[in-house]
């Protein structure tokens, strides 16, 4: 019985022992970085390199975010027309195709207008110019004893500064390509977007949830109403501007009647809330060259029909496809104008009208509090200095 008892506190011995580790062998320096370390240091590196990498190239592919967003809302304005001809039998590539080619040819015949009279103006100020260079020439020499350069010295000292005109044009001609190469990539995307239609929508929606699929397609209802009324009742209201104007400049004998009221009828349109005083400057400046009456006559025609267009025409035409606060309208043009350029203040009205369409779906909305400050004054009737907030009364019950 020793000889068997003998090895056991040998073995607890041995069990007790801790393993012989480097950790435990040879304690940890505080000097020395954790282990970790080199490796976070070069994914942060990576982090960077990659950050910067996709910035670079966001900003290179600009243009294409661009023709994305522009045939996106142009996709969406054309969808009514093109449903409209589907629903009588064309096929949508052909409908779709009808809808292109019939908006095109409305916007050549719009800039062939307005590039008419700006061409003609163009070229009678140039032809003035001369005449105006004398007329200051003798002035300056006459009261100030300042003697011009002749206009023959200015034409012959000219060609010395076509060198430093040349990039400038190159310049010009550069930006007038891209911008032709941009319209047609627009057109293209335009048609593939609009032709494929349901096609896209079910390719999109393939790589997503059922609920989350319910979602998008909510919300591209939602941006195609928008999209589409602000076009339409944009473009009602434009033709209906444009065809009051033109008959009130064509009775006052105004020279370029119906250039001057295109181009009135679509700036008040697309430009909210001064838009009919920025169209109706140029008709005032032009009859303002024929006669001071007059250019006070269609002053006040501009102001009164901004008045009745505001009380009768809009409530009439656009009470359904934008029902924003005038402000907020106001507001959205400047941001979205400061931020995105000129195609921000476009598209501002119809993507706020989304976002408001979107929010008052999916955001709780509460009963309101009585109190006097949500009241409109009444005649005769004043308003407590003191306007307590009671908590909103529950509707009487049904009787069972």
């Amino acid at each position: 019985m020793t000889d068997h008892e003998d090895p056991a506190p040998v073995s607890t011995d041995s069990a007790a022992a801790p393993p012989a580790t480097a950790a435990t062998a040879v304690p940890s320096d505080p000097r020395r970085p954790p282990r970790w370390l080199p490796r976070a240091l070069v994914m942060a590196v990576a982090a960077v390199f990659a950050g910067i990498l996709v910035w670079r190239a966001a900003s290179m592919l600009g243009n294409v975010f661009t023709i994305l967003v522009i045939s996106w809302f142009l996709a969406l304005a054309m969808e009514p027309m093109i449903l409209w001809l589907g629903r009588r039998g064309v096929k949508r590539p052909l409908a779709t195709g009808i809808t292109m080619l019939g908006s095109l040819v409305v916007g050549i015949g719009v800039l062939a207008l307005l590039g008419g009279l700006f061409v003609n103006q163009l070229v009678a100020l140039v032809q003035s110019i001369p005449g105006y260079y004398a007329d200051l020439r003798g002035f300056l020499d006459d009261r100030f004893e300042v003697t011009l350069p002749r206009t023959d010295e200015l034409l012959t000292n000219a060609g010395d500064y076509v060198d430093d005109i040349a990039p400038g044009v190159i310049g010009v001609g550069t930006s007038i390509a891209g911008g032709l190469f941009t319209a047609t990539a627009v057109l293209l995307v335009v048609y593939y977007m609009a032709s494929a239609g349901p096609r896209f929508r079910a390719s999109v929606c393939r790589y997503l949830a059922p609920d989350r699929q319910r979602e998008v397609l909510r919300l591209w209802e939602v941006s195609q109403d928008k999209v589409a009324g602000f076009i339409t009742s944009r473009i009602a209201l434009a033709a209906i501007s444009t065809a009051a104007t033109w008959v009130f400049l064509a009775v006052l004998g105004i020279p370029y009647a119906l250039p001057l009221a295109t181009f009135t009828g679509l700036v008040s349109q697309f430009v909210p809330t001064v838009g009919t005083y920025i169209g109706g400057a140029l008709p005032v400046l032009v009859a303002l060259s024929v006669s001071p009456l007059r250019s006070l006559a269609v002053l006040a025609f501009i102001i009164a029909y901004q008045q009745v267009e505001n009380l009768f025409l809009t409530p009439k035409v656009s009470q359904r496809s934008l029902a924003l606060n005038p402000a907020v309208a106001f507001l959205s043009v400047i941001a979205f104008g400061a931020v995105f350029g000129p195609l921000g203040a476009f598209l501002s009205l119809p993507v706020v009208a989304t976002v408001q369409a979107v929010a008052s779906t999916y955001v709780r909305r509460h009963e309101l509090v009585d109190s006097a400050l949500l009241q409109d004054e009444q005649p005769g009737r004043t308003r407590a200095p003191e306007a307590e907030l009671r908590p909103p009364v529950a509707p009487p019950s049904d009787p069972a």
